[in-house]
């Protein structure tokens, strides 16, 4: 329970734009934008990140991302620079973990079936609902398991539109 009517009303409209966010709206997304760079957007980045906690996965995601461009910028280091041409020969990592940036939504069924597709690469990864825990999972998909899941959702619609499947 917060102490004042101003910590109270910002927890009210930081949960009610979490409700959009939740239901796909750009509009709450832009709102919860400019609520957490705002003069209060201490707080309300505070309240987004003990809100994230208990979300689904694309909702942790955009959580994240509005975290992410709403943080205050802190001084980074100076690192030493590398000669150029060391620069071009790293890599980027093939291990590194992916995020909601790496992947494109391909399907979306309300029911609890989403895939997404790499963006680099042919990497699929299906999320369903654990009837269990009520939580989602994400998991990697196999070729041979990707070519199935294709032809027994064909024409269906819930494919989206230019998800690259």
């Amino acid at each position: 329970m917060s102490m004042t009517p101003e910590a109270d009303a910002l927890q009210d409209r930081v949960n009610a734009l979490l409700v959009g966010l939740r239901a796909g709206n750009a509009q709450a997304r832009q709102n919860l934008l400019a609520l957490c760079g705002g003069p209060q957007g201490a707080r309300a980045r505070e309240l987004l990140d003990t809100a994230q906690r208990g979300e689904l996965l694309e909702t942790k995601w955009e959580i994240e991302d509005i975290l992410e461009a709403t943080s205050p910028k802190k001084a980074e280091p100076e690192a030493p620079e590398l000669p150029p041409e060391e620069e071009a020969e790293l890599p980027p990592d093939p291990n590194r973990p992916l995020t909601s940036a790496d992947l494109d939504m391909v399907y979306d069924d309300p029911r609890g079936l989403m895939l997404h597709k790499s963006k680099v690469g042919n990497r699929w990864f299906a999320t369903q609902t654990d009837p269990h825990t009520g939580q989602p999972q994400t998991f990697e998909l196999h070729p041979q398991e990707i070519q199935q899941i294709k032809t027994q959702l064909m024409g269906s619609p819930y494919w989206l539109v230019g998800g690259g499947a």
